[in-house]
């Protein structure tokens, strides 16, 4: 019996990207100001720091997806 063969390489291009990592790039490219005023969310906004940055993305979808967008828009730059 052949079992479909999971897509090895997808050609989305987040695939491999953790939202850490999307998070600190930002950061160090914009600061935490540029990015509150971006997405005005208090993560950014007080006492921003990546942890607290990650645990409010992971579990807010809307946030996440800008934020995404935001780091998309620049790596197609």
């Amino acid at each position: 019996m052949d079992q479909a063969q999971p897509i090895s390489h997808p050609r989305d291009p987040l695939h491999g990207v953790t939202l850490e990592r999307i998070v600190t790039q930002l950061v160090d490219r914009h600061g935490w100001g540029e990015l509150g005023r971006r997405l005005p969310v208090r993560c950014f906004l007080h006492n921003p720091s990546i942890k607290s940055s990650l645990t409010f993305l992971r579990k807010t979808p809307w946030a996440r997806a800008k934020v995404e967008q935001m780091f998309l828009a620049e790596i197609t730059e």
